[in-house]
């Protein structure tokens, strides 16, 4: 592909993937927990006792995958599933002692670090950012392979 905007859009593209790779592999290595654990682990802190359900919309992800997550952080003894005592069916989320330990120790995922150094720029150049970036993304999504 020539040299030009088209070039340089993918090059960015590539250079976030990365980041967020190497930022994946480097907290697996270190802390032995993936980003989407270290997201929900987090999530949970900020909002207690919330259902898988809710989590999930709140860390958008899909329910499916949440229950994932929540299986090897409660195998690791970082959260428990706890019945409502208010309603039975219901299963409540907790972090333990040992999950608040690790989500302390485990360093800022990469894209709360994003929002926060996006909050220091002029909201109109955070609207055209996110403009173009709804674009691009639309766009990968169109050329993606349909889900198998």
């Amino acid at each position: 592909m020539p040299a030009g905007p088209e070039s340089d859009i993918l090059d960015s593209l590539r250079r976030i993937s990365r980041a967020l790779d190497v930022f994946s592999h480097s907290l697996a290595a270190r802390f032995r927990i993936t980003t989407p654990q270290l997201v929900c682990l987090r999530a949970l802190l900020d909002a207690p006792a919330q259902t898988p359900g809710q989590l999930a919309k709140e860390v958008l992800l899909s329910q499916a995958t949440v229950t994932g997550i929540l299986d090897r952080l409660e195998a690791r003894g970082f959260i428990e599933r706890r019945r409502d005592a208010q309603d039975r069916r219901r299963v409540l989320l907790y972090v333990t002692p040992a999950g608040r330990k690790a989500a302390a120790l485990a360093p800022t995922p990469l894209h709360q670090r994003l929002a926060a150094n996006l909050a220091h720029l002029p909201s109109d150049e955070r609207q055209r950012i996110a403009h173009v970036l709804r674009r691009v993304a639309a766009m990968m999504e169109e050329a993606a392979p349909p889900p198998a």
